[in-house]
């Protein structure tokens, strides 16, 4: 309410400082939100540098895989065949001969193929940095609003 003195009305005391108190409080969520804003802001953008670093990574890992694919197969026809011809010559029989230099080969093949597997681990994958930010920032938020 406005009290009256000598003509002139005035503001009431209490409605100005209720009225100051509103703003300072509006002032202080809007500046939380903005604050908030800005931190889910920055943790999705790291994300996303994070993804893109480990899509980048799968796909040398994936372009590693198709070469061991490619070399293997040339390995083994261009090998298999000297290695066949090799040994044939030393007067093992043709059959065996040529089963040793596959089995050698096929052991080289799954060695590269189970370090293209291991590269591609989905752990591996995930954006690690983001998510240790992410839990540290709702614990240091979680703690301020405790001590508020």
């Amino acid at each position: 309410m406005a009290s009256v003195k000598q003509g002139v009305v005035a503001p009431d005391e209490t409605a100005t400082g209720a009225r100051t108190e509103r703003e300072g409080a509006g002032t202080l969520v809007g500046s939380t939100l903005e604050h908030l804003s800005n931190l889910v802001r920055g943790e999705v953008d790291l994300a996303r540098a994070e993804l893109n670093e480990s899509l980048s990574k799968t796909m040398t890992a994936a372009g590693l895989l198709v070469g061991a694919v490619v070399i293997a197969l040339v390995a083994l026809n261009v090998l298999a065949a000297a290695l066949t011809a090799a040994l044939a010559e030393t007067g093992l029989g043709a059959g065996w001969a040529a089963l040793i230099v596959g089995g050698v080969l096929l052991v080289v093949a799954l060695i590269l193929a189970m370090k293209g597997r291991s590269d591609l681990k989905l752990q591996s994958l995930a954006p690690t940095r983001t998510f240790a930010n992410v839990k540290r920032d709702a614990q240091t938020i979680t703690e301020s609003t405790d001590a508020a």
